[in-house]
């Protein structure tokens, strides 16, 4: 695993065209802009919120485990002209099945969304992570515009 570095969600926030999902491994900050309704959605999850209905991210979660599966991990792989790609890496096992593990590919948002759910390790792999811009004092200094707390960081602030 040492061609991987180990991830966590430090902020999302709203944009214009989206939401912008910032994740670190506590000495870099990296960003990528990812759908509204997904951000949500990992918001609703990081804050603890349980929605009266549940949302496509528990719905699936619940069919996995229905299955005798389960999120293992995350890795973000590659980008290709701005677009982020990513691997769900899922773990099954039931009573007419052995261990098998399942490789998907999937966009790094619902990763994060099923990743944060399940309580499963995020990744990047490490050559892909030491190319990014490293976004941490723009972080800081878009947290340090917003002391009042009445800015675009209340809606998910980590």
């Amino acid at each position: 695993m040492s061609d991987l570095v180990r991830v966590e969600p430090v902020a999302l926030l709203p944009t214009q065209g989206g939401c912008a999902v910032f994740l670190g491994d506590g000495h870099k900050t990296i960003v990528f802009y990812i759908d509204p309704s997904v951000g949500a959605s990992i918001n609703v999850s990081l804050s603890g919120q349980l929605p009266q209905r549940p949302l496509t991210h528990d719905l699936f979660l619940m069919a996995l485990q229905t299955f005798g599966a389960k999120v293992s991990r995350a890795v973000i792989i590659r980008v290709e002209s701005e677009a982020y790609h990513a691997r769900l890496i899922l773990e099954a096992e039931n009573e007419i099945m052995e261990k098998k593990i399942v490789e998907l590919d999937a966009r790094p948002s619902d990763c994060i969304a099923l990743a944060v759910r399940n309580g499963a390790p995020l990744y990047v792999v490490r050559e892909l992570w030491n190319r990014l811009d490293d976004m941490t004092s723009t972080l800081a200094e878009m947290r340090s515009n917003d002391e009042g707390g009445n800015g675009p960081l209340d809606l998910g602030i980590l």
